[in-house]
């Protein structure tokens, strides 16, 4: 299956802010980390964006949605709905991958839309963006990267910071509208060791619309009003000697609804928006929880070459809220239209991603990275209340090699290619759907594919202050396989012979210039 996606962009001023020159002040270039190579952000072949922790606090003032701080800032990524619940939230159109300190928050075996909800942003430094669809980190990045990266230990001993915050509406006074947020942090650096302990915990009320009133609650998706959330992370760091770093970090993210409202329909015909109203939602309040850990290695100079080399876990939980929904109905367990269930998405993943760079080959003139990435990712979807499996537990396997070289023509001139092989197998065990689909039995199965992609790319400086670059980029993803093997309702299927399981390839080709002239 393949997809194509066309982005121009004639004139691209970036929201970084860039200091005045000043003399005996050298001004560090911005290395984009999640282009796997320490590609320079103003000499990439496409789109990157930086947004720098101060940009970032000023968003988190107007709104703790994490999603609101992407859209605000970035006019391709989609204004968020405000809920748990992120499907429908692109970069470009399409889905980006997120990642933090490098680690895919994705779950491509079952998406749940719950990937921009996994850490409190008040422990980010800074969010990389790169547009356009790329397969430099794996699978899913077939409207971009957003690679967040969490604070870093700043110069001391010991280094303390807390921040209370408390926000009311300016209009309105239905419910309990008044959110709470405080967090702490400590950081600091020694002679060979770094740390930061980091912990911050938020209440959000009730949200009013313009004219003060109540938004809509979204008991089935989960909504961030009317939430709690606590956010725990610890990162210690080992410096062996100036060439080398040993990281560890650990972060645990859990939100919870209150459910303290309940949603009323509005009348689109006659202008009235949905409403929320007090009262308690039937079943478990929704939420989400992960613990994501890593431990990451680099050498910045092995016999000439830079190595960097990362183990990661990470464990999710998601739990949506209860409905009476068509599908969930059972006749076996209740009359028609009175099951209230709710559906728990769960996945496991382990990986790896090594990378090694060699500069100043040809005379100064070329930088080869080379790397491989290994993933394996175990998820399923499962009834909460009454035990049945909604969608079956899969295994995903991949293995990926890379290469990608940056060759300078000229001074002026840049080239930019690569290539990356995938390797992937999906394995699902035998099950059944269902009593909405038939209770139909699916036979499980293994099936495996093998994509090859490529990128490159030229940069351009005419003059000073001036780039102009081009670039064709591949990414590919695989479709909602959750939502393909839960509505099977035919008999004689078989997971080995499905088409509608292979990845789905995406082209993107990008035409840019950039200008900077003081601010």
């Amino acid at each position: 299956m393949q997809s194509y996606q066309l982005a121009a962009l004639m004139l691209g001023i970036s929201a970084q802010s860039q200091a005045q020159e000043q003399v005996g002040l050298v001004i560090e270039p911005v290395i984009i980390q999640a282009s796997r190579s320490n590609i320079e952000a103003d000499r990439a072949p496409l789109t990157v964006l930086v947004i720098d922790k101060k940009a970032i606090e000023r968003q988190l003032a107007i709104s703790g949605n994490s999603s609101d701080v992407l859209s605000s800032i970035l006019p391709s990524y989609t204004p968020s709905r405000g809920k748990m619940n992120g499907s429908g939230e692109t970069l470009r159109g399409r889905t980006p991958v997120i990642l933090v300190d490098g680690v895919p928050q994705s779950n491509p075996v079952r998406p749940t839309g719950r990937e921009a909800h996994t850490i409190d942003y008040s422990m980010v430094e800074r969010i990389e963006i790169v547009q356009g669809p790329n397969a430099i980190n794996g699978l899913g990045a077939t409207g971009g990267t957003i690679n967040i990266i969490t604070r870093r230990p700043e110069k001391g001993t010991m280094n303390q910071h807390a921040d209370m915050q408390v926000t009311a509406p300016t209009t309105g006074t239905k419910g309990d509208t008044l959110s709470y947020k405080t967090s702490y942090r400590m950081d600091g650096r020694l002679d060979k060791l770094d740390y930061l302990l980091a912990v911050s915990y938020e209440d959000q009320g009730l949200y009013l619309d313009g004219k003060g009133r109540a938004i809509g609650v979204d008991v089935t998706q989960g909504d961030l009003m009317d939430s709690r959330s606590y956010d725990m992370l610890a990162k210690i760091g080992y410096r062996p000697d100036d060439q080398q770093k040993l990281q560890l970090s650990v972060n645990r993210y859990r939100i919870k609804s209150k459910a303290n409202y309940l949603g009323v329909a509005g009348d689109r015909t006659r202008g009235i928006p949905s409403t929320s109203i007090e009262g308690t939602p039937p079943g478990v309040p929704a939420w989400n929880d992960v613990w994501t850990s890593s431990a990451s290695y680099n050498h910045y100079d092995l016999a000439g070459m830079e190595l960097s080399a990362m183990v990661f876990n990470q464990e999710f939980v998601g739990l949506f809220g209860a409905d009476k929904s068509a599908t969930f109905q059972d006749v076996k367990i209740a009359p028609r239209g009175t099951l209230y269930d709710q559906s728990r998405a769960v996945a496991s993943k382990f990986g790896s991603k090594v990378g090694l760079t060699k500069a100043g080959l040809l005379d100064g003139r070329l930088k080869l990275t080379a790397g491989f990435d290994a993933l394996s990712d175990k998820g399923k979807q499962d009834m909460y209340l009454t035990g049945r499996t909604f969608v079956p537990e899969s295994k995903y396997r991949n293995l990926s090699l890379f290469t990608q070289g940056e060759y300078k023509v000229f001074d002026e001139l840049t080239l930019h290619a690569g290539v990356r092989r995938e390797k992937a197998d999906l394995k699902v065990d035998s099950y059944r759907t269902l009593a909405a689909y038939n209770n139909t039995l699916v036979e499980g199965g293994k099936t495996k594919f093998n994509e090859t992609l490529a990128n490159a790319g030229l940069v351009f400086t005419p003059v000073k202050d001036v780039t102009v670059y081009a670039s064709y980029s591949e990414g590919f993803g695989l479709p909602d396989i959750g939502r393909t093997l839960r509505s099977i309702n035919t008999p004689g299927q078989s997971i080995g012979n499905m088409r509608n399981l292979e990845p789905i390839l995406t082209e993107g080709m990008e035409l840019g210039t950039r200008v900077r002239k003081g601010d």
